[in-house]
């Protein structure tokens, strides 16, 4: 290895390691007020408090690994441009492509430590860390409870204890619970008793807790409204009442073993993939199972209508059969006939409903899985492409320490952890493909890593134009200035003026007459000449003797009216499409209301602005209606309260009378 190459890796590693143990300790720290609750107050020890924080952090590796590359690498490279470092290598002879060689070797060790961690490693520690979970609570079953404040066990019900006591804590006094039938519904039932005695066992994954002396109440669901209204309830006493509780509701798992192994982000690639395999055989088994079962009933309602003898066709019905079905069958089984159809058809629905629900409840779940499985794969990758990202970015901007990189590696791992995020869960929701989701960051990165890559190594700066974004945008809220309109057709010099007396247009000008001349350079604006092509005119005036004040002096400059009607309608399209703008973003947060109600109000700012702009537009409008003693554009009335939902219509019906208004102003 050169002396170049150990410097590289020297200052590369040096910087990784301080990044990589701050955001480290940051993600954990931040991580672990996740589970405050569980570990605030429950007298636990602090060895099980440190065995709590272990099994749980190496969650958090594959997301501080990229970020910590990233960073690292802007950093680097960074700081290696702004003290000329890469200027002095590439004196020597090193490019950029050769001195990242070595860390491209780094990074992609660090990829194959990531890919290993995630496969192996994290699965043991999340395995470790719901089962410690289930012993601390297995152990010291009031760790699930604290005192004075109600706790949610579960989706069905919440606990309260007033005080707790005994050397794990198993005994309560002052017990409040409330209940309900289901996660959605309300609490149906309250439980206070004077004392309860909590119990657990080793070998078992239920927590029980005996409730003595007290009262059970509970609301009674009246199918009369009459009785409704009257808020009829049940009350009795009792001296001892148990309550089993399924730990694992604690654990955040469903499984009713005794120990949660089953989980998928608890299983490396190989028990990822035998899992997958076994519940798509399972899948394709329930699909065919279901299709079965549809043909099944479809069978019995052909029997049910042929044991009936309701599907004898009467003949003499069927000569004069037209379009209705039931006219080829006797007119005392018709309604019969009808009723069964109605029927079968009603639970053929129903059935095909649930099939669907519960089809769609396992490919989710089987998507979970396929999610885990690629999810290491991405880990790895994601590595090297942030290396890729960060390192030709920092020779670019060339700006070492925390200010600026900070800045660009928290928004470019911002936008990638973002599109993770969201293509996961619509691969959850089997919305796209699992790979595409997990991939989502990657895929939307990997352009700009080459780009990057490219122009650093071809010691090219980063230029992005967004004229063709902020022009536009610009000028649909610029307000034209009339004055500074006739300022751009008033007198002007043309002494330093220099022309190519050999080009087209002047030659093609000096053939004119001087009377034609004359109309072109005052008509300029009806005419669509741009305005050098009427200096070029007013130049050859001058020298046959007609000056700029004698034109201007007969109004032959420019048309002046023509030139203010020109200022209207240029300024009616102004408003006019910035009220569609507006328009078209308001019915978009409309439609995304259902998602977030704070795009509602995005909506409501979006419809006033369009039709303050409606408003804006319809003034010009009346102006140039008086101007041309025509009613020929939409009433002002009616195009404001028909701004929703028909501006698009009265848009551009507008826009094509204003070109014809304009076209036949002074003709």
């Amino acid at each position: 290895m050169k002396i170049i190459d150990k410097y590289l890796l020297k200052s590369f590693l040096i910087t990784f390691t301080s990044v990589f143990v701050i955001l480290f300790f940051i993600f954990v720290l931040q991580s672990i007020w996740l589970f405050i609750a569980e570990l605030a107050g429950k007298d636990l020890d602090f060895i099980t408090i440190l065995k709590f924080i272990l099994f749980y952090s190496p969650i958090m590796v594959p997301l501080v690994l990229p970020l910590s590359i990233l960073l690292a690498s802007i950093m680097t490279f960074g700081s290696m441009a702004e003290n000329y470092e890469f200027a002095a290598m590439k004196s020597g002879g090193i490019s950029l492509k050769r001195a990242m060689r070595v860390l491209v070797y780094c990074t992609l060790i660090m990829s194959l430590i990531g890919f290993l961690f995630s496969n192996n490693i994290i699965p043991e520690a999340q395995y470790r860390f719901v089962n410690l979970r289930k012993s601390i609570l297995q152990t010291k079953p009031a760790m699930a409870i604290g005192e004075g404040q109600f706790n949610k066990i579960g989706t069905t019900f919440n606990i309260k204890v007033e005080k707790k006591s005994g050397e794990n804590g198993e005994f309560l006094e002052g017990v409040t619970m409330h209940m309900k039938k289901n996660e959605f519904s309300p609490v149906t039932t309250v439980i206070r008793a004077k004392r309860g005695v909590l119990k657990s066992d080793d070998h078992t994954n239920i927590l029980q807790l005996d409730l003595i002396d007290g009262y059970y109440y509970e609301d009674i669901y009246s199918s009369k409204i009459e009785e409704r209204n009257k808020m009829p309830f049940a009350k009795s006493s009792f001296k001892k009442y148990t309550i089993n509780i399924d730990l694992a509701l604690l654990n955040g798992s469903n499984e009713d073993s005794g120990e949660v192994v089953n989980a998928h982000n608890m299983l490396n690639m190989s028990e990822l993939k035998y899992t997958i395999d076994s519940l798509e055989r399972n899948y394709k088994k329930d699909v065919l199972s279901y299709s079965e079962n549809l043909d099944q009933k479809t069978k019995e309602a052909n029997e049910l209508f042929n044991t009936q003898s309701l599907l004898n066709v009467d003949q003499s019905s069927s000569k004069d059969f037209n379009k209705d079905l039931l006219d080829l069958f006797a007119p005392d089984k018709r309604a019969a006939i009808k009723e069964i159809a109605k029927s079968q058809a009603s639970n053929a629905v129903f059935t095909m409903d649930g099939y669907v629900f519960d089809l769609e409840i396992k490919r989710n779940y089987i998507n979970d899985y396929w999610i885990s499985f690629y999810d290491k794969l991405i880990v790895a990758y994601s590595c090297m492409l942030m290396f890729f990202i960060g390192a030709p970015l920092g020779a670019i901007i060339r700006k070492g320490g925390v200010g600026l990189p900070i800045v660009f590696a928290v928004l470019i791992f911002i936008t990638f952890n973002f599109a993770n995020t969201f293509g996961k869960k619509l691969a959850g929701q089997d919305a796209i493909h699992p790979f595409i989701g997990v991939a989502a960051g990657a895929l939307l990165l990997t352009p700009l890593a080459i780009f990057l890559t490219r122009r650093a190594t071809n010691d090219q700066n980063v230029t992005i134009n967004l004229d063709w974004l902020i022009e536009p945008i610009k000028n649909l809220f610029s307000k034209l200035n009339l004055d500074d309109l006739k300022a751009q057709y008033a007198r002007t010099s043309l002494d330093t003026m220099s022309i190519n007396y050999d080009d087209s247009d002047y030659q093609d000008l000096l053939k004119r007459d001087t009377n034609i001349l004359i109309e072109m350079v005052a008509n300029t604006l009806q005419f669509g000449y741009p305005n050098l092509y009427r200096k070029k005119a007013l130049k050859i005036l001058e020298s046959r003797g007609i000056t700029q004040e004698e034109l201007e002096l007969e109004n032959k400059l420019i048309d002046l009216d023509y030139l203010e009607m020109y200022y209207l309608t240029e300024e009616y399209k102004r408003t006019s499409k910035a009220a569609l703008v507006f328009y078209i973003l308001a019915i978009i947060f409309v439609t995304l209301v259902k998602l977030k109600i704070l795009f509602g109000l995005f909506a409501a700012i979006f419809v006033v602005f369009t039709f303050l702009f409606v408003f804006k537009s319809t003034t010009y409008v009346s102006v140039i209606e008086n101007k041309t003693t025509k009613k020929i554009l939409i009433n002002k009335i009616i195009l404001l309260v028909g701004a929703f939902p028909f501006y698009p219509i009265f848009y551009f019906y507008n826009q094509s009378k204003i070109k014809e208004v304009l076209a036949e102003y002074k003709k």
